[in-house]
């Protein structure tokens, strides 16, 4: 299907309500709609059961694949990206379809080489990808250089961006140079990306008309009704000469997504700018959302306010903002997230205020995240911040702050070339150290270079038996979600005795016979109560149990806060447990425990396929890297706090770790 062209045409109207303005309206509601409220969870089956209606509408074109999407399907989804894109065009028989690609970035957190890149556009264009929305986090043209150049050679539509923001250094002037830039490139039509919603109606009008005004390039404007602004800053914005917006369908749009398609069509009807919908088609979609929409959204992704006025101090873009309450969930630490928007603004400062978009506003939001988390700025510092500040990225927008690059790189200088020609190819060896077995295309080599400890999780689990295959972690997560809603609706079940006298004099033979064993956690359950016993650490019953008289038998145990049944109001003092000896250990007393400063999945090798950092016995310096804990998309390497021999890695490769826990011990040089 050939691509439409954005460009603006006046026809006369026979009713004399004046010229006729086409309107053009991109659809999100197929990828960014739910990267901004569902965290991407949408499943191929739920496009394709409504595609058809989609496709009916009449939109310019549909936003289906890039951004988080691919990355989910693979890690949550357990679905391939490639097949997801190739059953929607073959549905989609009207309506051109739609990436967002992070040019030089692709759809990862780094830049790629060229070769990469370049046969990435190859294989999107051959499954069905007609425009290309190009962009790059920090506005640094060199990123965008090769996608445009690859987009236009294989014969899409290549629309170009500039990622909107406001600082000191994010003028009007400035960013009509970058639109320039891109022009000069050979892009078709330009986006103004505004992924947090903080573009106002007065700087909409002010942007659009000096872009109209300067060149001839049609022009594009994506943005987020997180602020409340998004409805009015489209209207002025298409006054001002855009021939196009983005929409989603209305159970899809709002907060953190885009403004809906059904607003802006009966705003518009008043004035002469048509987009000429399928109304009908808008509704079948419609009742679709709203039927699917409480079967698809994370509880952790919901929030009572619809309108953040707070963006506009903090400016985390809509796709971010569900995944990042994810994330802190993740780390159980959903509560400090009024400290984390605190943070963030700084941290952007600190670091020359690059906009906040995929993938800087991971890396500027996961710094924030640390610093909260850790109590102290910067005693976490990510890889990506140190490529990020070593210039791997690109040029920032405004000069890093002394202090803090120093405090990341010491001596080391940034680099001020394009980053991707310090790339070597990468295709030639990708995937040399994986099992053959696991390839089955050409696609899968792409899916391994962008993600690939991802790719690889999803290759091994699509390899085996249907019956044999572990569950689908998005349906894990709608489980837990279920029970924890099932646990809140659910009257308070009447307390049921817990131990027997009987049972508690045996504890003190229980723990001397875990101690024996080497256990060092213990849990004791009964009907639906539960309590865990450690010989770590000194216990009393106060935290889990508490005695009270009861009726035949003496006395009764029940959970810490209730009675047991038939209990007497009046609790008997809190019984301490034995509190045990020293616990039963293979490490020496002088052992240094490193623990995970987050919750995500622990790694031994830097990259797939490669040796460990260390191995037990392995004699290591402080500041030595020993592992790597990913969260939240970034990888943090975990150094040696002081020189000495590692003695004991206590977690497994690839698996998951929770804050705190334990993963490398090593005994101090003497």
């Amino acid at each position: 299907m050939p691509v439409k062209k954005l460009k603006k045409s006046v026809l006369k109207l026979p009713n004399d309500r004046g010229p006729h303005i086409p309107l053009r309206i991109t659809d999100t509601t197929l990828r960014d709609a739910h990267q901004s409220l569902w965290a991407t969870r949408m499943r191929t089956a739920d496009i394709m059961g409504i595609i058809d209606a989609v496709d009916a509408v009449g939109y310019y074109s549909l936003e289906v694949w890039g951004g988080a999407t691919f990355d989910v399907c693979l890690r949550f989804l357990r679905e391939d990206p490639w097949e997801r894109l190739d059953l929607i065009k073959a549905r989609c028989k009207k309506t051109p379809l739609q990436m967002l690609l992070r040019g030089q970035n692709l759809l990862g957190y780094k830049n790629y080489p060229d070769d990469v890149l370049d046969r990435f556009i190859a294989l999107s264009v051959k499954h069905g990808v007609d425009i290309f929305r190009i962009f790059d986090a920090l506005n640094d043209t060199r990123n965008l250089e090769q996608a445009i150049k690859s987009v236009k050679k294989y014969g899409a539509h290549a629309q170009g961006t500039i990622c909107y923001t406001i600082s000191p250094v994010h003028t009007v002037a400035k960013f009509v140079k970058i639109v320039k830039e891109q022009i000069a490139m050979g892009i078709d039509s330009l986006c103004i990306k505004d992924m947090a919603g903080i573009l106002t109606p007065i700087a909409a009008e002010q942007l659009v008309s000096a872009i109209i005004r300067e060149t001839s390039i049609p022009v594009q404007v994506h943005t987020h009704t997180t602020s409340g602004m998004a409805t009015a800053s489209c209207v002025e914005a298409v006054r001002a000469g855009a021939g196009a917006i983005d929409c989603a369908i209305s159970p899809m749009a709002g907060f953190s997504s885009q403004p809906p398609v059904e607003t802006m069509l009966a705003i518009f009807a008043e004035m002469p700018y048509h987009a000429n919908l399928d109304q009908d088609a808008i509704k079948r979609v419609c009742e679709y959302f709203v039927d699917l929409a409480p079967r698809r959204q994370l509880s952790a992704a919901q929030s009572m306010n619809i309108i953040d006025p707070e963006v506009i101090r903090h400016h985390i873009p809509g796709g971010m903002i569900s995944n990042l309450r994810s994330q802190l969930v993740q780390q159980n630490a959903l509560d400090k997230i009024g400290d984390v928007f605190e943070e963030l603004p700084r941290v952007r400062a600190d670091l020359g205020y690059p906009p906040l978009v995929t993938p800087t506003s991971q890396i500027v939001g996961i710094q924030a995240v640390m610093n909260v988390l850790a109590g102290e700025r910067y005693k976490l510092v990510p890889q990506e911040i140190k490529d990020y500040v070593r210039g791997l990225y690109g040029r920032s927008p405004a000069p890093i702050k002394a202090e803090v690059r120093r405090h990341i790189l010491g001596t080391e200088k940034s680099i001020t070339c394009r980053p991707a020609d310090l790339l070597p190819p990468g295709l030639p060896e990708a995937t040399d150290n994986v099992d053959p077995k696991l390839i089955q295309k050409e696609e899968d080599i792409l899916s391994y270079v962008l993600f690939p400890e991802v790719a690889l999780s999803y290759f091994a689990w699509r390899a085996l038996p249907t019956d044999q295959r572990p569950p689908i972690p998005a349906d894990e997560e709608l489980k837990k979600q279920k029970l924890v809603l099932a646990e809140d609706l659910q009257p308070p079940m009447p307390p049921q005795p817990f131990l027997s006298p009987t049972d508690y004099k045996s504890l003190q033979g229980l723990m001397n016979t875990v101690q024996q064993l080497s256990i060092s956690e213990l849990t004791i359950r009964r009907h639906d109560l539960s309590m865990t016993l450690r010989t770590d650490q000194p216990m009393t019953l106060a935290h889990n149990v508490v005695v009270a008289p009861a009726a035949g038998d003496g006395a009764a145990v029940a959970p810490a806060g209730k009675e047991a049944a038939g209990a007497a109001p009046a609790a008997a003092a809190p019984m301490a447990l034995p509190v045990p000896a020293k616990p039963v250990s293979d490490l020496p007393d002088n052992t240094v425990l490193i623990k995970s400063p987050l919750a995500g999945n622990f790694y031994r090798s830097s990259a797939p396929n490669t040796p460990p950092l260390v191995e037990v016995g392995a004699a290591v310096k402080a500041g030595d890297p020993l592992c790597i804990v990913e969260a939240m998309k970034l990888f943090n390497e975990i150094k040696a706090p002081v020189a000495g021999k590692v003695v004991k890695i206590m977690c497994e490769h690839g698996k998951p770790v929770a804050k705190d826990d334990p993963i490398i011990a090593i005994v101090p040089t003497a």
